[in-house]
């Protein structure tokens, strides 16, 4: 029995070793990073800069937090860009139609139930039914931005409120309101995924779901949970995005999903379930933010973007693999 006992210790010891390892090779990789692009552009290493880095940051790191929760689910989430173009397309034209003080409110109200109604339909898809996340999401994926394409006739909404506009991009005590919004929903998760029954159950059936079914935790219940919290993510960061645009754009989210799911995968979710953490996935949002960033002012074209991102989740997913062995 002691022996046992012992032998888990060592065994989570172990785990934190190779969870931290990840963490400072992640801050190694970003530190290396900032050395090139600041070899590279002026504009870099400013404060300016840099607070454009932790707006891009916040619209990927709201979507990968929710994403991180679905793939220590054992889940996946293909449709999370499309949730998040057309909840912020409708939001934006609740916005432009109608006047009055309750009309951005409103709109984010509505924007959040059509969230709740997507992953409702992503998780009761997946629990009821046991079909393959993958191929569920695919399939939504293509019903969502259909939806958005023809409710918007795929055209751009533009001339938003003054008073959304002003909130989304304000700041507090030099902080920007998108990254307030980040840190609060990552607290959150934090703490549920750590503290709560509902946390350890995703931690459950990620790592072994019929295991979790015979112990009498409703796993369905658990699934739906999970999808609909991640489709509500995805609409937050859809507001975020129209904030800082400016105007709704029918292709808001196209491929932000990979975004999501490669700061997953860079920060320790693995792609089998059951292990993860949001500490992980917000270095990687920000790594992939600042990679973007420093691409772009180097005037790499954005295709290079999409290869390096589909570079790092394999590479992700490699490293994952071997550590588990």
């Amino acid at each position: 029995m002691q022996w046992e006992v012992r032998k888990m210790d060592i065994r989570g010891k172990i785990r934190l070793f190779k969870d931290s390892s990840r963490q400072f090779g992640i801050i190694l990789v970003i530190l290396l990073m900032i050395l090139i692009f600041s070899y590279g552009s002026d504009v870099f290493f400013t404060y300016g800069n840099f607070i454009s880095i932790l707006q891009q940051t916040a619209i990927k790191g709201v979507m990968a937090v929710g994403m991180t929760l679905i793939i220590i689910s054992g889940g996946i989430d293909l449709s999370a860009g499309a949730i998040a173009g057309l909840s912020s397309m409708v939001a934006a034209t609740i916005m432009t139609k109608y006047s009055g003080d309750y009309v951005v409110p409103l709109s984010i109200i509505v924007a959040l139930l059509i969230g709740i109604i997507c992953g409702f339909i992503n998780g009761a898809l997946i629990a009821f039914f046991d079909l393959q996340p993958f191929l569920v999401t695919m399939g939504t994926m293509s019903l969502f931005r259909g939806l958005d394409y023809i409710y918007s006739g795929a055209l751009p909404v533009r001339n938003l409120p003054q008073s959304f506009l002003g909130f989304m991009n304000s700041m507090n005590s030099s902080v920007p309101i998108p990254v307030i919004i980040l840190l609060s929903l990552s607290i959150i998760a934090f703490l549920g995924i750590k503290y709560s029954r509902y946390g350890r159950h995703i931690f459950a059936v990620g790592g072994n779901e019929e295991a979790t079914r015979l112990s009498g935790i409703n796993v369905r219940e658990i699934k739906i949970r999970t999808y609909i919290f991640g489709a509500l993510t995805s609409v937050l960061a859809g507001i975020i995005y129209i904030g800082r645009l400016s105007a709704a754009d029918p292709n808001m989210g196209d491929g932000y999903e990979l975004d999501a799911i490669a700061a997953a995968a860079i920060g320790g979710a693995s792609m089998s379930g059951g292990k993860g953490g949001i500490i992980g996935s917000l270095m990687g949002a920000f790594m992939l933010a600042m990679l973007a960033n420093g691409l772009t002012l180097l005037n790499i074209q954005s295709f290079y973007q999409t290869a390096a991102t589909g570079v790092i989740i394999i590479i992700a997913v490699l490293i994952d693999k071997f550590s588990n062995k």
